[in-house]
């Protein structure tokens, strides 16, 4: 991999913004491309992925929690939802002081195959990450949580405990 191009100290003009919302968008893209092929091998798409991610990562996840996560209709998560149930990759449990609540967890194949993604996923940040170096990770994520809204920032932070 090629040494990376410094940023300028004139960060913030139009050209270095252009430049990593591109290199932003790229990353990501190819990032999933990853496992775009995987996910089409279950007949699953990339919504149907960030679902099961973010199950993994907080079991028991309710379904609004998981709405509010995707920042999506609840029509497409009932779809995604529908979908996922139907192959047996997830299961709904009615919540226990709130039998209101639908509470969502992987199925044993559900954790094996979000498993797998992770994997294809962690190969490639990984190599990102040992690229780039320690310092340059931590300002990775200091820009990526600088583009969450405050308000939002705890539901992220909360994720995975």
């Amino acid at each position: 991999m090629a040494a990376p191009i410094p940023a300028s100290p004139l960060f913030l003009r139009e050209p270095e913004l252009r430049r990593g919302i591109e290199l932003l968008y790229f990353g990501y893209s190819h990032l999933t491309r990853s496992i775009d092929e995987r996910l089409a091998t279950s007949g699953l798409g990339r919504a149907h992925h960030r679902a099961l991610y973010f199950i993994a990562r907080k079991p028991d996840l309710t379904v609004s929690e998981l709405l509010a996560l995707l920042a999506i209709t609840k029509q497409s998560l009932g779809r995604v939802l529908t979908d996922l149930s139907e192959r047996g990759l997830v299961e709904t449990r009615t919540g226990v002081q709130d039998r209101r609540q639908r509470l969502l967890r992987l199925t044993e194949s559900g954790t094996t195959l979000e498993a797998e993604l992770f994997d294809a996923l962690r190969e490639k940040l990984s190599a990102a990450y040992s690229s780039a170096g320690q310092g340059a990770v931590g300002g990775f994520w200091a820009v990526l949580e600088g583009l969450i809204p405050e308000e939002e920032r705890g539901r992220v932070a909360g994720l995975g405990r």
